[in-house]
């Protein structure tokens, strides 16, 4: 899935949409996506000049939408909205920075509507990243 077609499936426009791909679907259970990061990133500009570092809270948020396809590629919810709710034990643990790929990963543990929770990574060259567990609930547009 392309970023086109992410775009038809959650309702994250620029610049607040950090998937770039989602490479595996497996609809209410889990997916992967990547986000290639680019020097040109807005963040970059504050964050920290000289020295760019991605931002840990967007990288959390990369991986909320990645948990937003999972929920959202249902039929079901197709017309509604996916609210992150929270974020339990994140460990940031290597900077992500300009030329890097990151692959994103979120499985969904427990889903009752309208609440869904999920383990989430982020890794680069196959190096965990960040980690945590967030959580959802499915509402109305």
């Amino acid at each position: 899935m392309i970023r086109e077609q992410i775009k038809k499936v959650i309702p994250h426009r620029d610049p607040f949409l950090f998937l770039d791909e989602v490479i595996e679907l497996e609809v209410m259970k889990r997916a992967v996506g990547i986000k290639y990061i680019t020097q040109d990133e807005y963040y970059f500009k504050g964050h920290f000049p000289g020295k760019p570092v991605m931002p840990g809270v967007i990288i959390i948020e990369s991986l909320a939408q990645v948990g937003a396809v999972i929920l959202m590629s249902e039929p079901k919810y197709q017309d509604k909205i996916v609210y992150f709710t929270g974020i339990k034990n994140a460990k940031f643990r290597k900077s992500v920075v300009p030329g890097d790929k990151l692959m994103l990963e979120c499985i969904l543990t427990k889903f009752r509507e309208p609440f869904g929770f999920g383990v989430a990574k982020a890794y680069v060259d196959g190096n965990l990243v960040c980690e945590a567990e967030i959580s959802f609930a499915v509402g109305e547009k």
